[in-house]
């Protein structure tokens, strides 16, 4: 069933940002068991002051998208994986993850009760969905939570990157490290981002759309940007994306590989000498918040590497982007089972 009412927003010129909807869903993990969860229009959370999301960083999230199709149906992508990295984030930080199957219960819930908030197709908006996981109950020694809140909040966006699929500037900061080694890089952790925003901030002040960060051991190697990961497109159409302990595992990268594969890319999944931007030949951030990104060019060092001098997007990144984001959207034929047609 198509959507039948639709919030009066500005949807083809939303930003990247919080814009309030009707519902958002919670639940509780207490003695040994999720209760069933409740709907609520209040945005704000009653929290312990001792609780230990607030004072040792148990806090982890996830992103995806819901999209609208041409026919009306409405869509999500790859819900599973999502669950399971929440899960992965929760064993890394040693909180109480939620099952697959509540997690998938909560985001359809939390959708079909904010359903008028779905962008129109052809937009260039999505409804992005954020389900969160935190520490709830007091501590002041340092130990986990018996007690965990999860939420999903649903908001409709615009691109991350402002311009939407259009090139962006980076630059290598190598003043500042995202993640230690044998760290928590790998999770969707609250304080990662906190940490990255160091060289974000300062990657824009100084003209740039992200900081791109090297391996914290040697500063050798590309490990990903501070809310993205990197791929570059070698000239002999190698499609090549740092494999390292400390960078998220992306959904969207995921799918990307297999995209990549089925176009006629060699795929290199490996660790990425911070010396190999030069060969490029295309690169581009990838992520559920930025789709694909462009990137026009790097700035390491005393170098401006530059890969499209036109200010355009390349042709391989419009391949890749076409080919994810016409699955996404329903418009091209599904062939790994990846969308699921919500109900609403």
């Amino acid at each position: 069933m198509p959507v039948t009412q639709r919030a009066d927003l500005d949807f083809a010129n939303l930003p990247f940002a919080y814009q309030a909807t009707d519902v958002n869903v919670r639940y509780t993990w207490r003695d040994g068991r999720w209760d069933q969860g409740l709907e609520t229009d209040s945005q704000v959370l009653p929290l312990h002051i001792g609780a230990t999301c607030l004072h040792y960083g148990q806090a982890a999230f996830e992103g995806l998208k819901i999209y609208e199709a041409k026919d009306g149906r409405v869509l999500c992508f790859r819900i599973d994986e999502n669950a399971k990295r929440m899960q992965h984030s929760a064993d890394t930080l040693l909180m109480q993850a939620p099952p697959v199957e509540l997690f998938r219960e909560a985001v359809l819930r939390a959708v079909r009760a904010n359903q008028r908030f779905i962008p129109p197709y052809g937009s260039g908006a999505t409804l992005y969905v954020r389900p969160l996981l935190l520490g709830g109950d007091a501590r002041i020694g340092v130990k986990p939570a018996d007690e965990y809140i999860f939420l999903v909040l649903v908001t409709p966006v615009g691109p991350y990157f402002k311009q939407g699929f259009t090139p962006t500037k980076l630059c290598v900061d190598e003043t500042l490290d995202r993640a230690a080694p044998l760290g928590v890089g790998a999770a969707k952790a609250a304080g990662n981002y906190a940490a990255g925003m160091r060289g974000t901030m300062r990657a824009k002040q100084a003209g740039y759309g992200e900081a791109l960060y090297l391996d914290a051991r040697e500063h050798k190697y590309i490990d990903e940007l501070g809310a993205a990961n990197f791929f570059g497109i070698t000239k002999d159409k190698a499609y090549v994306t740092p494999d390292s302990p400390s960078v998220l595992r992306s959904i969207t990268n995921l799918s990307l590989r297999t995209l990549a594969q089925d176009l006629g890319y060699r795929v290199e999944h490996r660790p990425v000498l911070a010396e190999e931007l030069r060969g490029f030949v295309e690169a581009g951030a990838c992520g559920t918040a930025a789709v694909i990104t462009p990137i026009e060019a790097i700035r390491f060092r005393d170098e401006e590497i530059t890969y499209l001098p036109d200010g355009k997007p390349g042709p391989h990144c419009t391949e890749l982007y076409r080919a994810l984001t016409g699955i996404q959207v329903g418009d091209s034929a599904d062939e790994y089972g990846w969308t699921e047609e919500i109900q609403l």
